[in-house]
């Protein structure tokens, strides 16, 4: 016989049909090309009589059989068979159709586990590159029949990334759909680093992604399926999958909120270590204010505690992760200061012998209540004689008429470095220019042995400079900058504070030793840089002056006796003067402020007497913003009605003409839905509307068998407001075909008016009631019950329908005379000052009477030009309103058909102001049809920007005046038809529109014709 390879198995083409009985089974995938012939014999032999037979040959697939007479056995008719007994070609076709079932039901399991492990042998492959081909051995004849086991043979393969398995492998985390925007963007994060990890291909990573979905993600991505196609949504790429789950589950919401605590983050109580993970988590969420490294550095410093901040504000860190270990190092060195300190507190207590109220130690309490010392009731201490606590006794010296701060004992004086007074209080006056030793850092660590600091600067605060006496202070012109300046002889060098340095204009050089500068409150701070190029402006003259940067208290510059002895200064505290010798003036004075009196306030003599002299002056005073707007007491003819604008709506309204009612299609059962998950501060403010809408009888609690979920919506000032979804109901729902008035009927009636008001409803839908027997139509579930509204609420698709026809009914009288109205905004419009009056009066009467209730702050009155439905209408026509242009100007080129709809659909409201609308906008309708593929082209591009621009530059369209005058024009091509409507050479409006697919086949003159009905439609 001769054998041939198909696909990955070898199997043997039968010669002369002589193949054993069940020596070949077909491997998955395979066909077999000859069948089984019944009649064939073991081996090429014939055997003869009841004995054994016995052949050799290569097995040709994985399954045992046993023969009619004789042993098993499992091979082909290579080899040359022997046997005794009677011809095996006598077997009848039951018997080997037994033979073959029974083969098959002892054998498949194995088979199946076999072809099992074959398969996530080869995705194994895959992830090392390669190409696994199985073979099998061919066993003695003589053995008893078993599965062959495959060999891998690995060679080059094309295919790239891992196998599912090895992706598991790797342990990628689990989404169980919490719509939090730091749990979903952590996922993200692990399961990108596990696809990197594990090397799986760009083209898999949506298919494993998506295995690791769960609960409400998986019900999600089941829906997105259904939407897209389940093809589609297998060849998602991974950056549309990310964009779409951000969509979901990392609401825009959300995410502003975790922006503003983001910018509200402070360091606190928090560690560095602490303080920078809650700012790298939060961080995601605010990409704009990190957006470059220098960002990131200065929103982190800003976080810090205010004397770590200083420190690494010093250093400048050019790095976040710089800036993170400068501020992890000044807080271990902090650290180490205190520990240091504390154990030489402890040492002195311990040591101090001669302090009369000193703490002891627990070994000497321990001797005194043995000596039979009873603990003294006042103070809780054991001593003898009369308790001393409420007398003023110093605890370090143990003399009385002082306390421990004011003690002169261990204080030193910086000026002389003598013991046992301060600076204030030093013999030598204010002429010593005691300069500090300065080393470099080789030098540090004999510092303890000297005891003498490198440099030294006085940080104190106004209120401090005032009270001390050999120290002036006052506004200078540093670098041309108005700094605010202190003169200190006990500092010896000069400092900038650190939030000065960028006014200075210069940029600092770093010095060739590191200085240690000792502070006034035991703080050490080492500075590397200097200002040598700065200046000091004084009486006309500039003085050159180097500064250190540092952290300083009130004051911009500190100038000390390095600068002082330069320039041969003399300090006459008394009277607040410094002299100066500035070359070819000799001494000039520095008059310094002026000691801060109990009163601040000054005559007007005085204030006079100064100005003459020269003095700066400022004129500072007090705006209140809220007074900006006049008060209904000051409108005229509104004030007449201050109860039509209450502060809030307390009740329920009264019955009116029109109730709202739900007509639901018949045969239609209640639908209810689960409550939405709310973060902490949602519940919170659900809570609050809940019990308000209860207060005013709005809402009761509901029994009904509906029910929808509760969401919020943030408001441009802030706040939240409360919505309920009603979209299930929606669709059960009859829609009101109540129309809505056009935008352009609106604006036509405003011909020749000259005054205009405006008028906005206070919760408009709250104020008409719901029809009873739909009120439990309306019911919402929350975690604090269940409610149902007695009153209109928002957010169901009948509710605009029907407040229009209420307010039709009610501005009836007026409507179109002097009043329009859009749902629950009112205009009026007059043509003179005389009638807008009456007109108003007339107006607020007609609310009054209907007990329509407005909201003040959203009302206008008295207005010349005024912003009403996306347009500013005056006495010269109608414009497109600026917010709205400068919302199309910033829009970003769309991407997806829906993008391109929604621009389209903010453009096309202001297309009366635009020629040929239709034809310019043509390219991007045709990315909104179905079947076409989304491709921003060239033409699409141009045709986004000249639409913007056209809206930039839209004119002022007039008004129409009377019924007399009107021509329109219209024009016809391929593209599209248009029209524009004239009066007296005074442009009206454009009109435009697409052809449809059989006007396409109009010849001229039709389409021509076309353009004319069209525009008689419109006009």
């Amino acid at each position: 016989m001769s054998s041939r390879r198909s696909g990955r198995f070898t199997r043997v083409t039968p010669e002369e049909e002589r193949i054993p009985i069940g020596a070949y089974v077909r491997a998955p995938g395979d066909v077999p090309e000859t069948p089984l012939n019944p009649n064939a014999s073991r081996g090429r032999g014939q055997g003869r009589g009841r004995g054994r037979g016995r052949g050799r040959g290569a097995v040709t697939a994985p399954i045992p059989v046993q023969s009619a007479h004789g042993s098993s056995g499992s091979h082909r008719g290579r080899g040359r068979g022997r046997g005794r007994g009677r011809a095996a070609n006598t077997i009848t076709r039951e018997e080997l159709a037994d033979e073959i079932a029974r083969a098959i039901r002892d054998t498949l399991p194995d088979v199946i586990a076999q072809a099992r492990e074959a398969i996530m042998g080869e995705y194994e492959g895959n992830l090392g590159g390669g190409e696994e081909d199985y073979d099998y051995n061919t066993p003695n004849m003589s053995r008893e029949p078993s599965i062959a086991q495959p060999t891998r043979h690995h060679g080059n393969h094309d295919r790239r990334g891992c196998s599912y398995k090895t992706f598991m492998n790797c342990k990628p985390p689990i989404f169980n759909g919490e719509i939090d925007p730091v749990l979903s963007s952590t996922w993200i994060m692990e399961i990108e680093g596990t696809f990197d990890t594990s090397k799986c291909a760009d083209e898999d990573k949506v298919i494993y992604a998506a295995t690791m979905l769960k609960g409400e993600a998986i019900h999600w991505w089941g829906m997105v399926k259904e939407v897209r196609g389940r093809e589609a949504a297998k060849n998602m790429s991974w950056d549309e999958f990310l964009r779409i789950f951000k969509e979901k589950f990392c609401p825009r919401t959300a995410v502003k909120q975790l922006e503003e605590e983001f910018l509200r983050l402070e360091q606190g109580n928090m560690t560095v270590r602490e303080y920078t993970t809650k700012f790298t988590e939060k961080a995601r969420f605010a990409e704009f204010y990190v957006s470059t490294e220098e960002r990131r550095v200065e929103r982190y410093i800003w976080g810090l505690r205010t004397a770590i901040r200083e420190f690494v504000q010093i250093q400048k860190p050019g790095t976040f992760q710089s800036a993170v270990d400068a501020a992890e190092g000044r807080e271990r060195e902090k650290n180490r200061q205190g520990e240091d300190r504390a154990l030489g507190k402890r040492k002195w207590e311990g040591t101090n012998n001669d302090s009369k109220k000193g703490k002891t130690s627990g070994q000497e309490r321990k001797v005194d209540q043995s000596s039979g010392v009873k603990q003294c009731p006042k103070c809780n201490r054991y001593h003898k004689g009369e308790c001393n606590m409420n007398q003023k006794v110093c605890y370090k010296c143990g003399k009385p008429g002082h306390i421990a701060t004011k003690c002169k004992r261990g204080r030193v004086c910086y000026g002389c470095g003598s013991p046992n007074h301060i600076k204030s209080e030093c013999p030598q006056g204010k002429g010593n220019n005691n300069q500090g030793r300065i080393t470099d850092n080789r030098s540090m660590d004999k510092k303890a042995d000297t005891g003498r600091p490198k440099a030294r600067a006085f940080r104190m605060t106004a209120q401090e400079a005032q009270e001390t006496p050999d120290v002036v202070t006052g506004t200078f012109l540093v670098n041309s900058i108005h700094a605010r300046v202190l003169f200190d002889s006990g500092a010896n060098r000069s400092f900038v504070s650190s939030t000065f340095c960028k006014n200075l204009g210069r940029n600092a050089k770093t010095l060739e030793h590191a200085l240690e500068i000792e502070t006034a409150d035991d703080h050490w701070v080492v500075v590397r840089e200097e200002y040598d190029d700065c200046s000091i402006e004084i009486e006309g003259s500039v003085l050159p002056l180097k500064l250190l940067p540092i952290a300083l208290g009130d004051f911009d510059i500190v100038i000390g006796m390095d600068w002082l002895s330069k320039n041969q200064a003399i300090i006459d505290c008394e009277n607040r003067i410094v002299q100066v010798w500035v070359p070819e003036k000799g001494m000039v004075k520095i008059y310094g402020d002026r000691r801060i009196k109990d009163s601040i306030l000054i005559s007007v003599t005085k204030a006079t007497r100064y100005l003459k002299k020269g003095c700066q002056s400022y004129w500072a005073y007090v705006l209140d913003s809220k007074k900006d707007k006049p008060g209904i007491t000051h409108i005229p003819v509104v004030r007449e009605f201050q109860d039509v604008f209450p502060d809030d709506l307390t009740s329920l309204p009264p019955d009116r003409q029109v109730e709202f009612r739900i007509d639901l299609t018949p045969g239609v059962a209640p639908i209810a839905r689960a409550p939405y998950r709310l973060a902490p501060t949602e519940m919170k403010e659900l809570m609050t509307q809940l019990q308000d809408l209860l207060d005013k009888g709005f809402i009761r609690p509901s029994t009904s068998p509906w029910g929808a979920p509760v969401l919020f919506v943030k408001k441009k000032d802030g706040t939240m407001r409360m919505c309920i979804d009603y979209r299930e109901l929606n669709k059960v729902t009859i829609k009101n075909r109540y129309p809505l008035p056009r935008i352009d009927d609106l604006f036509d009636q405003l011909q020749g008016a000259s005054y205009f008001s405006k008028i906005d409803l206070r919760s408009g839908y709250h104020q008409l009631k719901v029809r009873e027997e739909d009120v439990s139509k309306t019911a919402f579930r929350t975690r604090y019950g269940h409610y149902e509204f007695l009153v209109m609420p928002f957010g169901l698709t009948n509710a605009p329908a029907a407040f229009m026809d209420l307010m039709n009914q009610v501005c009836k009288p007026y409507l179109d005379k002097f009043v329009i109205v859009f749902i629950d905004d009112i205009l009026i419009y007059s043509k003179s000052k005389a009638d807008h009056e009456q007109h108003l009066r007339l107006t607020l009467s007609l609310l009054r009477n209907e007990k329509l209730f407005a909201k003040f702050s959203k009302c206008e009155f008295w207005l010349r030009e005024v912003q009403f439905l996306g347009h500013v209408v005056n006495e010269q026509g109608i414009k497109v309103d600026p917010a709205k242009i400068e919302a199309i100007e910033k829009w970003e080129p769309p991407r997806t058909p829906l993008e391109v709809r929604s621009f389209l659909g903010l453009a096309g409201y202001y297309r009366r102001f635009i020629q040929d609308f239709s034809r310019i906008a043509a390219p991007l309708t045709t990315l909104t049809r179905k079947n076409v593929k989304f491709e921003w082209k060239p033409e699409q591009d141009n045709a986004f920007n000249v639409l913007k621009e056209k809206l930039s530059s839209a004119p002022v369209l007039s008004l129409p005046e009377g019924n007399d005058g009107f021509v329109v024009y219209s024009d016809a091509s391929k593209l599209g038809l248009g029209c524009v409507l004239m009066q007296n050479g005074k442009v009206i409006a454009y009109a435009s529109r697409q052809l449809k697919v059989h006007e396409r086949k109009y010849p001229t003159h039709d389409m021509e014709l076309a353009a004319v009905v069209f525009a008689l439609k419109i006009w």
